[in-house]
Parts: structure tokens; C-alpha cells; sequence
């Protein structure tokens, strides 16, 4: 049952994207970019959209991290993502509520779905953003993205068409402080559709081997083409292993084929932000470097004392990696030893 809510203050929206009623990081940190639009836009207000079965509980989550009011679909049909439904859904509440802005994680299921929604309400959407701002003279998103291979950054605006429509990848932006005891308000409105509109019917998941979540690791090993082959990759996980962190590649390495895409740092892989990143035999080209760049604490290793990763570490070694890692390997299981 749908409530009557005003709708005079520009609206800043963000999609909780969820799955089996556990919400995407990537929502809280949009949350938080948000906000900070919220406090250039005057009078505007920060609000979230969530869809799916039996999801309200995660409703006080998007209030701590900046969410006033949270607009939320439930229905059996929404239990698992269709792009039909789920784009319909929100369709239908932008027509209703008109948002001035929306912002999407660029996950595989935010991608999906504010392409189709940007086609539905015939607006623009500025797909993988890196920075998001208010312009000041125009009171309008300016959504910053990289073109030309990462070579150029271009800021976009969407001067005629609402809602204006973006994207951000995972960990491009910060986790916002949570506000434990924050409140919010919750307005239900019905999808008014039955399975029967849908042509798409789901007939059994094959789940997929599990693979890592690099995005949101602590502890990140990377290894370039200054390892030489694939099997510099086995020794860094070794090393990954003790310190209880995962493994990353440069494109490099990931072109050559010594490692999966999911391990890939950079501007065409994944954004991270762990406590620490050790870079071994990685050059520090930008387009791998913009990718790590709000890492605590980095580690550079390389043999080329000249190699730019050293300019942006925190502590360097420059030395053959082949004798280094083995050596730390020995130093990390040695201290967790007691040794």
C-alpha cells in the first residue's frame, strides 16, 4: 500500500542492491557519495530504493549510513533478480516520485538494471564512474568517468533528461561512518504484476565455484609482469596464504593469461582499498595504480629501482622477487609461529 509523500525537494536516490536479503557494500558507500551531493544540492534528500521478497529488515542499515526515507517493493516475484520486474518496479517509482538523481553500483546487477532503466525513462547514464560532484554553476550531477583506455578522464552532464543516471564501481569510493541509532522512514508500494507478465521463468540455479571477493579484502598480494610466467602467482599466493589476504594481477598479467580476470587491479578491473597491498614485480603504470591508490599501507617489490610504483609506496624493497617473497614468507610464518 503506497503513502502519500511529498515530493517538492529534489531527491537523490540510491538502488540497495541486495541478494538473498544481504545488501551489496557498494549501497553504503553510494549512500555516503550521496550525501556529500546532498550537501551541494540545497534542500535535497537522500533516500534509497529497495526491491525484493521479505528485504524490509535491511531498511534500518540504509538509514545508518545516510538513507532518510527508503522505498521498498516486496513481492514474491522479486525473490531472485529479473531484469523485467525489477526494472518496472523502479520505472514505475521514478514516475511517480520523480528523482533528480540516481546512483547504481556497477556490479553486474546494477549495470544491467539502470541500462534498462535508463532506456525506459529515456534519460542518460554515465556508466563506471570514478568521481561524482554538483556542478556549481548548473546545479546538476557531473559524473567523472575514465575514456580512451583510462588515458582521459571526461566529466558528463545530463542537462535536460531526469533522472540523471550513474554508475560506481565497488570500493571507488569510501565506506561513510554508520550512525547506529538513525532512523528513517519506509513508504511500500505494490509492483502490479503477476508472474505471468514476465516471459523470463528461472528453471534451477547452477551455482558457480566461488570465487574471490577482491574488492573487499584486508590483505592484497599482487603480482605483475615482472613475475615472468604464471608461477610467480602460486609463490605469492603462499604468501597471500600467511597473511591471510588474497591474490591480485595486473592487466598485464591477466592478458598474458597467468591469471583470472576476478584478480585484476586496476582501472579496467576491480577498485580496491585494503589495509595492505603488496606490489610485486608491478611497474605502476596508471591505469593499475588508480585502482589501489586508497590502500593503507603499500609494499612496492621490483628489481628496477627506477619502477614509478616506488613513488606511491610506503616501503619499498628493490630486489629479485624470487629471493624476497620467500623470505617474507619465512619472517610472516615465523611470527605467527612465535618464532
Amino acid at each position: 500500500m503506497s503513502e502519500q509523500v511529498e515530493t517538492s525537494s529534489p531527491r537523490i536516490w540510491v538502488f540497495i542492491e541486495q541478494e538473498d536479503g544481504q545488501p551489496h557494500p557498494v549501497s553504503w558507500e553510494l549512500l555516503g557519495a550521496a550525501q556529500r551531493l546532498a550537501n551541494d544540492l540545497p534542500g535535497s534528500v537522500v533516500e534509497g530504493v529497495l526491491l525484493g521478497h521479505n528485504v524490509a529488515g535491511a531498511a534500518p542499515q540504509a538509514y545508518q549510513y545516510g538513507a532518510k526515507r527508503v522505498y521498498v517493493i516486496d513481492d514474491p516475484i522479486l525473490e531472485f533478480y529479473r531484469t523485467m520486474p525489477y526494472g518496472v518496479g523502479i520505472s514505475n517509482l521514478i514516475t511517480k516520485y520523480k528523482p533528480e538523481i540516481f546512483l547504481f553500483g556497477a556490479t553486474t546487477q546494477g549495470r544491467d538494471l539502470a541500462g534498462m532503466i535508463a532506456t525506459h525513462m529515456r534519460t542518460g547514464l554515465t556508466a563506471d564512474c570514478t568521481e561524482l560532484a554538483i556542478d556549481p554553476k548548473q546545479k546538476i550531477l557531473a559524473a567523472t568517468r575514465p575514456t580512451f583506455g583510462g588515458n582521459l578522464m571526461a566529466t558528463i552532464l545530463c542537462r535536460q533528461h531526469r533522472p540523471q543516471m550513474a554508475t560506481v564501481r565497488p570500493r571507488v569510493l569510501p565506506m561513510p561512518d554508520s550512525i547506529p541509532d538513525a532512523t528513517g522512514e519506509i513508504i511500500r508500494e505494490a509492483l502490479d504484476m503477476n508472474e505471468s507478465d514476465i516471459p523470463l521463468r528461472r528453471l534451477r540455479l547452477i551455482p558457480s565455484e566461488a570465487k574471490i571477493n577482491i574488492e573487499y579484502a584486508d590483505v592484497i598480494v599482487a603480482g605483475g609482469r615482472g613475475l615472468g610466467g604464471p608461477h610467480g602467482f602460486k609463490l605469492l599466493g603462499e604468501l597471500a596464504d600467511a597473511l591471510g589476504g588474497v591474490v591480485g594481477a595486473s592487466r598485464p598479467a591477466v592478458d598474458a593469461g597467468w591469471m583470472d580476470y576476478e584478480h585484476q587491479v586496476g582501472q579496467t578491473g576491480k577498485t580496491v582499498r585494503p589495509k595492505f597491498y603488496i606490489a610485486a614485480g608491478i611497474s605502476g603504470a596508471v591505469q593499475h595504480t588508480v585502482g589501489m591508490s586508497g590502500t593503507d599501507f603499500i609494499l612496492a617489490i621490483n628489481s628496477d629501482p627506477r619502477a614509478p610504483i616506488f613513488q606511491m609506496a610506503n616501503a619499498s624493497i628493490v630486489g629479485d622477487l624470487y629471493e624476497v617473497v620467500p623470505e617474507l614468507i619465512k619472517q610472516v610464518k615465523g611470527m605467527r609461529n612465535g618464532h
